[in-house]
């Protein structure tokens, strides 16, 4: 019989009153992929953070192989061969990516100083093993979040480990990326491996695991094989609904054309396009990565430069390239909001109370030299319409859950009262039951006459999120579909031009 590595048994933990996890216990065994799935605050990443030394549990053991063992700190756990990538990406920006794989551990020259030579080879052999061809001198600043979330997988992956813990390791990875990524941990899994998989993506569950363990509240749901799961029985352990309930239903009343674009390039040697989106729908950008998809986004904000074109939105003509100081202001004065993909960097204030993320396009609506005013009311009514879950309107965004973030950074401009949103990736890291509640919200703001035009690498989402969708290949639209008829096959055999 096949022994246990790791047995994490009735682990509890409280931070300030409020329990994270009470009596959890998780088995991993040698050669297995086992997938740790829940909502956002179910205690996922407490229970792994305490298994990689980050907490301390207050109750409760962990053994491996059979003796109880406890780490101080994560270089200890990693000391001891437990591995662990985190959603939140660790990366030093103001450093390269050598330094950066090394960092801690640099390797030294017989002369006793640093081997910067042996730190670029072996980064740019590890990052080669990813498909990635990065020059290891590169500032991790330079990098695009994709690129940044392979190198956090690159450093977690070369460490010779018995045990990896991989917490969303694909929210900013495309479909052929995740392949590469699922390659190499079936490599590992094979060598007698154990892997732990946290993902809220349905698909690569059960492409890649072979058990999942569910929490719910900070407890023990449940530990099934997912040969005997479905996607829908998996979701209904976790949130207690169906899979058919995760979209909201369509509606077919459309209205005046709010976004129409004609004749846009985005660089000089692309074809122009023209697409338009009308009150009450949602349009999708859909392709593989780097395809065009977010420059053509961008460009309505003025964070991208394109070739040229013309943009009419809310009844404001547009001549692209816009000018990019002041541009994001300008399009919000017509009633246009940005919800970018990086919500942490690009999006949220995260040393701020959500009062003043929620209130932000409220306040910058008003005349500078205006008193300003109180916004409370309408934060408590958008927190509540949107169920956002938190201690209150002066907690600190930072505090919050992944999918409350988000809800945040959406209520910025629901609260605004615009007209059209633009939305990148309005799902990335988000669990499923939030994920559920921002398609109804989206589906709401469309039908009280909004226009949303949207992008994000998994399509299933925009199949059953969008009413049509327009897929890119070389920085240009290629072809177009109505969502209820598309198809995953359908989709990608336009997107790669077939």
């Amino acid at each position: 019989m096949m022994q246990n590595l790791i047995e994490m048994s009735r682990i509890s933990k409280t931070f300030g009153g409020s329990h994270a996890l009470r009596e959890v216990s998780l088995t991993l065994m040698p050669g297995t992929v086992h997938a740790l799935m829940g909502e956002n605050g179910a205690g996922k990443s407490t229970l792994m953070k305490i298994l990689a030394g980050v907490h301390q549990p207050d109750s409760g053991d962990i053994f491996k192989n059979g003796h109880r063992i406890s780490f101080s700190n994560p270089r200890a756990a990693l000391e001891f061969g437990i591995s662990t990538v985190f959603q939140e990406l660790s990366l030093l920006p103001n450093m390269s990516i050598a330094e950066n794989m090394f960092l801690g551990r640099e390797p030294r020259t017989r002369f006793g100083g640093i081997d910067r030579r042996g730190m670029r080879g072996e980064t740019r052999d590890a990052l080669a093993r990813l498909g990635l061809d990065l020059d290891p001198n590169m500032l991790v600043s330079e990098l695009s979040i994709a690129q940044r979330q392979f190198v956090e997988i690159a450093h977690g992956i070369d460490a010779e480990a018995d045990i990896f813990i991989l917490d969303e390791p694909t929210a900013a990875l495309n479909a052929a990326d995740v392949e590469i990524l699922n390659r190499h941990l079936r490599a590992l899994r094979d060598q007698g491996k154990a892997i732990v998989y946290i993902s809220h993506r349905m698909d690569e569950i059960f492409n890649i695991c072979d058990t999942v363990t569910i929490l719910k509240d900070g407890r023990f749901v449940g530990t099934r094989p997912l040969s005997e799961m479905t996607p829908s029985s998996l979701i209904s352990m976790m949130v207690g609904r169906e899979l058919s309930d995760l979209f909201p239903r369509r509606t077919q009343v459309t209205g005046e054309v709010a976004i129409e674009l004609a004749n846009v390039k985005i660089d000089t040697c692309s074809k122009p396009f023209s697409l338009s989106v009308c009150k009450g729908e949602i349009v999708a950008l859909a392709g593989l990565e780097g395809q065009g998809q977010q420059k053509i986004l961008r460009s309505l904000v003025g964070e991208y430069q394109p070739s040229g074109g013309n943009a009419v939105i809310g009844g404001h003509q547009i001549r692209l390239p816009m000018r990019a100081k002041r541009s994001i202001r300008t399009m919000q004065r017509i009633g246009v909001g940005f919800v970018p993909e990086d919500r942490k960097d690009e999006g949220l204030f995260l040393g701020l109370p959500i009062e003043h993320n929620l209130s932000m396009s409220l306040h910058a609506a008003r005349n500078e030299f205006l008193i300003v005013r109180s916004y409370k009311d309408v934060v408590a009514a958008m927190m509540r319409g949107m169920n956002i879950k938190s201690a209150g309107p002066g907690a600190n965004v930072g505090s919050l859950s992944g999918g409350n973030q988000q809800k945040v950074l959406l209520g910025r401009y629901l609260a605004a009262k615009m007209d059209v949103l633009l939305i990148e990736e309005p799902t990335r890291g988000v669990d499923i039951g939030a994920k559920s509640e921002i398609y109804k919200l989206l589906r709401e703001f469309a039908n009280r006459g909004g226009a949303v035009l949207v992008l994000s690498r998994e399509t299933l989402e925009l199949i059953g999120l969008c009413d049509r969708i327009c897929v890119v290949h070389g920085n240009t639209v290629v072809a177009e579909m109505s969502a209820a008829d598309a198809t995953e096959h359908g989709i990608l055999d336009a997107a790669l031009g077939a």
